[in-house]
């Protein structure tokens, strides 16, 4: 079952060598017809030459030729390029399945010490839950699947899962969603492009609506007139210089709205693939049919008006060719029909853009947890339940450990009940800690949860276990850790939240801090709530003498023919094998 994705990405992989094998020798083959056909007309040029009626008949119809190659063979390139990032996509999730992973986005612009438990648990950074997950390819769908993570939102876990399963089996789409998406570089922010939108001012004409229509008419007559010698040079040229004139009396604005089109050319070029492919797919899940229907539209196909827009831009963008931009606005007011144009589009569709891109940026994170369950599917979706129980997990381990060495423990703890764990350095407390945090958070998304069953009661997470100094904020060590439990105190008042604390009040003295922690698991209690404390402090565990509330639990060292032994499991009681002081020894710290 554990090789079933490995399998998939191999065969992914041999089927678009195959196809780019095919893709790339039409390619060659296009690229030897458009220089024949090169040739041809240079030689029908030549051998016509004197006959003025065949030669112009040859190069129309030779041009005609070639320019249809040229657009072939963009698509051709275009099928080649997408080949190749289909087979890097599937090599990529072969080398993850295989823990190589640390190459990937470590999404570090995402760390906030001040939220909830952002900073405890790996969510971000090198070796981070995050570089491990993430597969988006949009800046914006990065961004969505790091306020998905963040978010700390207990609602619709079965809508949520019921998605994540659908995307789960939809492999061959996702890796499509993602080709395409990687295909098209964009530069400008879709949060950039909807401002503009929104804060747009029109300046062309309503009447350039049939304007250049009429004057292109006009402009056909004219140039006739003057082959049938009905008018002159000179008339020409006047009825031309008027096109330039009427034209350059808006150049400036149209200047402006070229290059501002230009800058969301790609983006609308992308996003409007991207739509067509939502529309065709059918979804049976209610959060992506819901996701789906936010890009419907009552008249035509939200990709269709996206595309229709990204052509009116090529439209403009061609009065960048000086001899087409020169004579086209003479004789056809090419700038502001494509101007006119692009401003009524901004006008009817300007305002539903951003619901038509949050659409592609959510399916683009959520494609992340759609490929992460297709890639453990032997992890369970967590049974959601409103019990006396907030988990119960069965073989529950971190997913980020290779899974040929990692130790499973059974895990359970019910409402209001506060574990606290001990332990020898390094025997696996702080691992565990991050288990159960990453155990909450991933059944609060809707993933599934690295664990053979797993009954789960939603519940929102807060932790403190990385405090640091602040030495711009003139901070010593224990004041942040002050402000962090405040923190702590402060949330659990208005909401109900699991609580996970790692070797609180490090910063003071050992009595004092036996005394400040004991009263302080004392308030948590008194506050029902939920959570795990570990510490090295075995002097706390007598609190479970006193709140029923309190269990202890421990993992353990030995030490075996002088060298010492981790087993990794959880266990009911109190710790009683410290190994600092045979650390010390061992590596010859001290005698």
């Amino acid at each position: 079952m554990t090789q079933q994705p490995a399998t998939f990405y191999k065969a992914q992989i041999e089927k678009y060598r195959t196809q780019l094998h095919a893709a790339s020798r039409k390619l060659g083959l296009s690229s030897l017809l458009r220089f024949l056909v090169f040739l041809a007309i240079a030689f029908a040029v030549y051998a016509f030459w004197g006959n003025a009626t065949a030669v112009v008949a040859s190069l129309l119809v030779g041009i005609a030729i070639f320019v249809f190659l040229v657009s072939r063979h963009s698509d051709l390139r275009y099928e080649r390029d997408k080949f190749r990032e289909l087979i890097k996509i599937n090599e990529t999730e072969l080398e993850v399945l295989k823990r190589n992973f640390h190459n990937l986005p470590t999404g570090d612009e995402f760390a906030d010490p001040l939220h909830p438990y952002s900073q405890d648990i790996d969510l971000f950074g090198r070796a981070s839950f995050f570089q491990y997950l993430n597969r988006s390819t949009l800046i914006e769908g990065k961004e969505k699947l790091a306020q998905l993570l963040l978010s700390n939102d207990i609602n619709q876990i079965e809508l949520k899962q019921e998605a994540i399963k659908e995307l789960a089996e939809k492999a061959d789409w996702r890796q499509n969603f993602s080709a395409l998406a990687t295909l098209v570089k964009t530069e400008t922010r879709t949060a950039t492009i909807t401002g503009w939108l929104n804060n747009y001012r029109n300046f062309v004409p309503k009447f350039m609506k049939w304007l250049p229509l009429v004057f292109s008419t006009i402009s056909g007559v004219v140039i006739t007139a003057f082959f049938l010698d009905f008018i002159g040079g000179i008339e020409l040229a006047l009825w031309f210089f008027a096109g330039l004139l009427i034209t350059g009396f808006f150049l400036k604005r149209i200047n402006l709205l070229s290059t501002s089109v230009s800058k969301v050319q790609d983006t609308f070029h992308q996003y409007y693939q991207l739509l067509a492919l939502i529309e065709n797919t059918t979804f049976h899940s209610e959060l992506l049919k819901r996701n789906k229907e936010e890009i419907a539209s009552e008249k035509q196909k939200a990709s269709a008006i996206l595309k229709k827009f990204s052509r009116s831009i090529d439209s403009l963008d061609q009065r960048n060719n000086m001899i087409f931009g020169v004579f086209g606005n003479g004789f056809l007011l090419w700038d502001l029909r494509y101007s006119w144009k692009l401003e009524q589009w901004i006008k009817e569709h300007g305002q539903v853009v951003q619901k038509w891109f949050r659409a592609i940026e959510f399916l683009d994170a959520y494609n992340s947890f759609g490929n992460f369950a297709f890639n453990h599917p032997s992890y369970v979706f967590p049974e959601l339940h409103h019990d006396s129980h907030i988990s119960e997990a069965t073989q529950l381990a971190h997913p980020l450990l290779d899974p040929e060495k990692r130790i499973a423990n059974d895990f359970s703890i019910e409402k209001e009940q506060f574990f606290i764990i001990t332990g020898a350095n390094m025997a696996g407390k702080s691992t565990f800690l991050r288990t159960v945090s990453l155990q909450i958070l991933m059944g609060n998304v809707g993933l599934p949860v690295c664990a053979t069953a797993c009954h789960y009661t939603p519940i929102k997470l807060i932790t403190s276990m990385r405090t640091t100094d602040s030495l711009t904020d003139d901070e010593s060590y224990f004041f942040s850790e002050l402000k962090r439990l405040k923190f702590v105190v402060d949330e659990i008042k208005t909401d109900k939240y699991f609580i996970i604390l790692d070797e609180i009040l490090k910063g003071t003295n050992s009595t004092d801090k036996a005394i400040g922690s004991r009263k302080f698991i004392e308030k948590l209690v008194g506050s029902n709530s939920t959570g795990i404390i570990a510490t090295h402090d075995l002097s706390l565990c007598e609190v479970s003498e006193e709140l029923p509330q309190v269990k202890n639990y421990y993992f353990d060292a030995e030490i075996i023919n002088d060298e010492l032994n981790f087993d990794y499991r959880f266990k009911k009681g109190i710790c009683q094998n410290m190994n600092a002081s045979f650390l010390l020894k061992k590596m010859e710290i001290v005698d």
